[in-house]
């Protein structure tokens, strides 16, 4: 095997593996070292039961790029979308229900059972938030500008002012708002049903470690209208075979163009010479040569952990170290022998009340509770739960009859005050199991079985820092033109030849492949 390459990309996640295969289509010769025997960072399908095929991280998409389906034929390689409808289910305890999209008439009628002002209300709510997206969407693939470099960054600033004044004094008033604000002031302004606000709240508080009453939450509300599936914008839908098929394509489509892809075979040690990059040491001393390096790793990894910070400048180290890495969520996969029957919907096998989403919030203070919670170092009394169940769209995940669902859960810290996630783990999916059971009282009979990721357990899994699945906070200061710091949005760092291409550099977390796509058009330009 040959040890020099003209790129060398750390870490088989999907962004890297975006970049190796940009990389190859345009004639460099790229290894890819992953340290898992699986590749697909937290975009991933393992077996984890004998013929249960699960989406361990990740679970469902519509962010992922048509520019890179496109470009890298992912297609001819397994990738194909099943979308979703209905996409919410939200049980309450009152024995109603509220299911949602994207059926614009089922949408409007389910509403209306609780409120017919935000029934109306709802498309010109929508229709607000695509006005953001149209605005924000192009700037997921831009390189952003540093408002302090030359003067070619300077005109890209000018460039996106006129399109921000270009939207209107009232859409660029939305949009800041957006941006900026916090979820809850947002949603009170349109709606007056707490059931709509609750459902629609549990996107803007996705992965972070706030509730819908802080700033910066108000962003994540405009990404259920972005993306598409089959070419139909804002729906979202599940990837047949699992998340892994997105990782398995795109490393398929890298292959093809020559990329080297090598799994077990964890980076120790970024090398530096002169200020410039010249490889990646392995945990057992090999030695691959490269003039770039990219790191789909998060920031943390990449500069405190991989390389010595004597090889960096000291304020830029300073930097990295101020990137917050909070994350309260836990992730429960469940094998069940059939999927849950809801005392509000009781019918028997799969129906539509399981194609999406189904939510277990059902007011906006349940949230902002179970937030508290977490702030003081506890996991929350009654967490949040987002429900996923594949399956009932995509047979070939579990053995016939069968089904997985996926658990994602707020709000539960990294650090547990006065104890730990051994102690505390499995009392805490315990009682999230106990939650769901209340709404569908078969769902604890059926469980066959589980796996638990806590924030650590995420860490130790899938490296990234704090168990934070966007790697590093998705707040303002934290986004665009400051992502991962300032200064170094432009997927370039201070060592020479050295490139961040995950979630870490702009656009940030979501299985969108934007960053990995954004930083190979930064190495071509170098020359890499």
């Amino acid at each position: 095997m040959p040890s020099r390459y003209d790129a060398i990309i750390i870490g088989a996640g999907h962004n890297g593996l975006v970049t190796a295969a940009y990389l190859a289509k345009a004639g460099r010769r790229v290894l890819v070292l992953e340290r898992r025997e699986i590749l697909g960072g937290c975009c991933i399908t393992e077996e984890v039961w004998p013929g249960y095929k699960v989406s361990s991280a990740a679970y469902v998409n519509s962010l992922l790029r048509p520019e890179i389906i496109r470009d890298l034929e992912l297609k001819k390689y397994g990738f194909e979308m099943i979308p979703r409808s209905p996409s919410s289910f939200t049980p309450f305890p009152d024995g109603r229900y509220l299911m949602m999209g994207p059926d614009k008439e089922i949408t409007h009628r389910e509403i209306a059972k609780f409120s017919p002002r935000d029934a109306e209300q709802y498309p010109k709510y929508e229709a607000m938030l695509t006005r953001v997206a149209d605005f924000l969407e192009p700037m997921l693939v831009q390189t952003p500008p540093d408002p302090f470099a030359g003067l070619g960054n300077l005109w890209e600033l000018g460039k996106l002012g006129y399109r921000f004044r270009g939207m209107g004094r009232n859409a660029a008033a939305e949009a800041v708002e957006v941006l900026t604000g916090a979820a809850t002031p947002i949603l009170d302004r349109w709606f007056e049903s707490q059931q709509l606000k609750a459902t629609l709240a549990t996107d803007a508080v996705i992965g972070a470690f706030a509730p819908p009453s802080h700033p910066g939450t108000a962003y994540v509300l405009f990404h259920h209208v972005m993306g598409e599936c089959d070419g139909v914008r804002g729906v979202w839908g599940y990837v047949r075979g699992g998340m892994g098929t997105i990782s398995n394509s795109i490393a398929s489509a890298a292959k093809r163009h020559g990329a080297e892809i090598r799994p077990n075979s964890p980076v120790a040690r970024i090398l530096v010479k002169d200020g410039r990059a010249t490889g990646v040491a392995l945990q057992d001393g090999t030695e691959f040569h490269a003039s770039a390096v990219a790191s789909c790793a998060d920031a943390n990894v990449t500069f405190l952990k991989l390389m010595d910070a004597k090889d960096l400048p000291a304020d830029f180290v300073a930097s990295v170290k101020t990137i917050d890495y909070s994350s309260a969520t836990v992730k429960i996969n469940v094998a069940l022998s059939e999927p849950p029957r809801f005392s509000c919907l009781p019918t028997a096998g799969v129906g539509p009340q399981h194609h999406g989403t189904m939510h277990v919030c059902p007011d906006l203070d349940y949230i902002e509770r179970a937030y508290d919670d977490a702030k003081y170092g506890k996991p929350a009394a009654n967490p949040i739960l987002e429900c996923t169940m594949a399956t009932a769209l995509d047979a070939t995940l579990a053995p016939a009859g069968k089904h997985i669902l996926s658990m994602f859960v707020q709000y539960a810290p990294y650090t547990l005050k006065g104890t730990t996630w051994d102690a505390e783990r499995d009392k805490f999916a315990d009682r999230c199991f106990d939650i769901l059971n209340e709404y569908a009282p078969n769902f604890k009979r059926s469980v066959i079985d589980r796996r638990i990721y806590a924030p650590p357990d995420m860490e130790r899994e899938w490296g990234i820092t704090g168990g934070n699945i966007m790697q590093g906070a998705m707040s303002l200061s934290n986004l665009f033109s400051f992502r991962p710091v300032a200064g170094f949005a432009n997927y370039r760092t201070p060592i020479a030849g050295l490139y961040l291409c995950g979630a870490a550099a702009h656009p940030g977390g979501g299985v969108m492949g934007a960053a990995g796509w954004n930083a190979a058009r930064e190495m071509l330009r170098d020359g890499r």
